[in-house]
Order: structure tokens, then sequence, then C-alpha cells
């Protein structure tokens, strides 16, 4: 098969280095991606400086027309491109889709904020010096933005830099994830047909080490990366001056408290635990139950965690596909069986065929067993009761992460207090901490990074206030 090319200031760029891209269910290779060298990566750095002298005096019209173009075409490709995620990484079908139609809702909020990034008229005349005057503060864009992607969104987050990006009037340059980088190409053919400047969007595959260059280079001047945080936070110690934004996972914990509809906690605890085989930031990994339902909740929890369609992503009925590589889920083998040994009880699951694990339930776990400090990324939760609803609080709060949080409650007071204490970036009220809309603010605190996405908010990390202060003359 022919080698996929990238995309560097407008022309498609071959190179005598590939890498296969491999689908992790049936290990067979669904295509090949050129990699760019470190000479592509610096002439995609330049190409973004030059298209920025053009698209930072782009109007607001012009943005928002481009930007809704882009959403246009990406939903009448639809099919083609979940097809496209599945072959990549393995996503159950079901959840591509969604993917592509949350990548779509994406472009249409940049392109609705491109028409409202508004700034403010400030009164300057508050002391008796400074009469006749007047401020005006207005958002101006920063420039080229480094964007490195990981593989289990590999459309919908790299639409989450590149969208705001574009909205703002800046340049990418993007590094996509090596197990996915096809969809991110398709992307950039997508981008490359809106009418946007040569250069405005740069798509360059390649190995980590290769892409160094966009972490360390004063040219750039916002990285902005989502994947684990030892990578995230090394990036930042070599950033320089430029700007990060860090969006760096957690091991989401939810509550579900004593007058919780049972029911519908269930139903929606399962599908946050084990959608795209837990392969999510916010997927639910730490559950707790309050006594008095707990012995209720397991037992139904287990039967419908060991009845989740499993195995083929192409099957419309899949909930748990692969993982993203067979080294992936023997890791996570082997943390269930170190939690086991050092005392916890597995309920279900456990098991591994190749690159798909079961989905999985323990209990009598430690905090620092890895299945519960670490992210685990994977089909696993574990669950545990409690007393009172501050205990619960406490034990969601002892981790290391805080991107999300779930609360299951009927009680304002609960929720209040949730809300004043829980150590995360957002706490999701009766639905599982993996909801998310892609024009909320949406990022962490501790190791889970710093920085927000979401359009509005990813706006204002990529864009500059400047002060116009203006003196009245008589």
């Amino acid at each position: 098969m022919e080698a996929a090319k990238f995309l560097v200031n407008g022309e498609w760029c071959g190179s005598e280095v590939t890498r296969p891209v491999v689908n992790p269910f049936t290990n067979k290779v669904v295509g090949e991606v050129c990699q760019a060298s470190r000479p592509d990566i610096d002439r995609a750095i330049v190409a973004a400086v030059q298209a920025f002298a053009k698209t930072r005096r782009l109007s607001s019209y012009d943005r928002a027309t481009a930007l809704l173009f882009i959403a246009r075409e990406i939903g009448k490709e639809k099919e083609r491109l979940a097809r496209l995620i599945t072959a990549e990484t393995g996503k159950p079908i079901m959840f591509s889709r969604i993917e592509v139609d949350r990548c779509v809702y994406t472009f249409q909020t940049a392109s609705e904020e491109a028409r409202r990034i508004e700034g403010t008229i400030l009164p300057l005349d508050v002391a008796p010096h400074s009469d006749n005057r007047i401020g005006l503060v207005k958002r101006f864009p920063l420039g080229p933005i480094a964007a490195i992607t990981p593989f289990n969104f590999p459309l919908n987050l790299a639409a989450h830099k590149i969208g705001p990006a574009l909205a703002a009037g800046n340049t990418v340059v993007l590094k996509p994830s090596s197990s996915a980088p096809l969809i991110a190409l398709a992307l950039a053919d997508i981008i490359q047909k809106s009418g946007l400047p040569d250069g405005t969007i740069n798509v360059v595959p390649c190995l980590g080490g290769e892409s160094d260059q966009l972490i360390v280079d004063e040219r750039v001047k916002l990285l902005s990366f989502t994947g684990s945080p030892s990578v995230g936070w090394g990036m930042k110690e070599r950033a320089g001056k430029k700007r990060v934004v860090l969006e760096l996972g957690g091991n989401a914990g939810v509550i579900v408290d004593k007058d919780a509809d049972l029911d519908y906690a269930l139903q929606r605890i399962v599908m946050g635990a084990y959608g795209n085989a837990g392969q999510s930031c916010i997927a639910v990994q730490r559950i707790f139950v309050h006594h008095s339902l707990f012995a209720s909740f397991v037992d139904r929890f287990v039967g419908l965690s060991a009845a989740q369609p499993t195995g083929d992503p192409e099957d419309d009925r899949t909930v748990v596909g692969p993982m993203i590589t067979e080294k992936a889920a023997q890791k996570v083998e082997e943390w269930i069986g170190e939690a086991v040994a050092g005392g916890a009880k597995l309920l279900c699951g456990g098991k591994r065929r190749g690159a798909v694990m079961e989905p999985t339930v323990i209990t009598d776990v430690r905090a620092e067993m890895k299945v519960c400090a670490n992210e685990v990324f994977a089909p696993v939760a574990t669950v545990e009761p409690f007393a009172e609803f501050k205990q619960a609080i406490g034990m969601v709060n002892n981790s290391l992460y805080g991107l999300q949080a779930g609360v299951f409650t009927n009680s304002m007071s609960n929720v209040w207090h949730a809300f004043e204490e829980l150590e995360v970036g957002g706490v999701i009220v009766n639905d599982a901490p993996t909801y998310r809309m892609d024009h909320m603010p949406y990022g962490g605190v501790k190791d889970s990074g710093f920085g927000r996405e979401g359009v509005r908010y990813a706006i204002e990390e990529m864009t500059e206030l400047k002060l116009l202060g203006l003196n009245i003359l008589p």
C-alpha cells in the first residue's frame, strides 16, 4: 500500500521512513504513514510562522466561515471517518461514530466563538490625575501553536486544539499519536480545503523524540498536550517561556449516595467504566457506594459488567473493544494480579485475550494499589463502601489526580458540599465523571494538569490580552 503523506505548508510530503498503523484487534496493518524528520518539523514551524502573518488579520467572518465549512465536511464524511478511527485504534464503531459527531459539534462551536471573541471597556478615570481616560482591552492571537494528541480520541481531541486555535487566528503544527495518525491526516485534508492560508495547519507524524523541537522552539507560542503525566510534566520543564496547557489524565472517582437512583446510577457507571475499554481520562475507575446500598450495587454491577458485549470493534453491539496494544493490556493484567496478591478480591473479569481485557471489578482494595493510585486506562473498576458522605469526599480526594468526579445524590446539601470540597476540575452530578460536552471547561488539578479546554476556554489560553489606554484630550 502507498504510504500516507504528511502536510507542511499546504504540500503533502513523503519520506523514506514510514511507520505501519496496526489494528489492535486483528493485528493487521491498516496503513503506512510517512514520518516527518527534524528538518520537516522545522519547515512546519516556519510555515506556521509565515501563515500567522495572514491568519492574524483574517476577519471574524472569514474564520467562522472556514470553521463551519470544516464542520460540515466532517459531517458529510461521518461513516468513513468513524471506520478509520476504529481501524486505527480498535475503538468500537458505536463510539467512533459518536466521536465524529462530537468533532462536528466542536468545530461548529469554534465557528460560533470566532464571531464573539470580545474585549472590554475599562474606566481609567478612577483617580483625580486620570480624568478623560478610558481603556480598551482586546484579545489577540498568540501565534503558532504546537498540538500533541493521544490515540483514545484521535479526531475530537485534535479538534479541541485546532478549532479554538483557528477561531482565534492562530496557526497549528499537530503531532498526532503514532498509533492513530491516519485520522489526523484525514482531518488535515478537510481543513486544507477550507480556504485558510497554506501553513495554517501542518501535521507531522513522527516518533516522540523527533517532536521535541515543537516543545523547545521559541517560535512556537503555546504547547497544548494531552497524554501521560510523566511525559507532560517533562515537556513543561523544557518548554521555556511559551505557554503550556496540559491534560494529563486521572483515575476518576464516583460517589453513589444513599438516596441515589440506583437503576440510573448503575446504567451510567457501567458505560462510564467500560465504554471504549475504559481508555478515557475520565473513565470510571474508583466507585464509592453508601454502605446501605453496597451489597445490592455490587451484585448488580458485577452482573452488568460481565454482560457487556466485548470483542470485535466492527460489531455495532460491542462496548468493550481491544486496548490500544497487547502490551498495554498485559500491564493492566499485571496490576490486577498484584492487587489480588495483596489482598484485593476479584469479583469478575481479570482475564485477557490478546489486547482485549475483560470488564473487571475489584473490591477490598487499598488506596496505594496501582489499580487505585494510578490511571489504569482500561475496563477495570474498583468498588468500596462508605458510611458518611464526607468520608466519600475524602476517599475521592485521596489521589494524585483531580480531573472530574461523579456524584449520584438527590441531596442539594451534598451536591454543594461536593462542589466545594472535591479536588477536581469538574463535578458531575447524577452522572458518571465520564460525561463531557465539548463547550464546557475541561481540565484538572494536581497531576491531572492545568489550563482548560472547551472551545471558549481554550481560546482564552490561546490569546493575549492587550490594553489600549486612551487619553481623550479636551
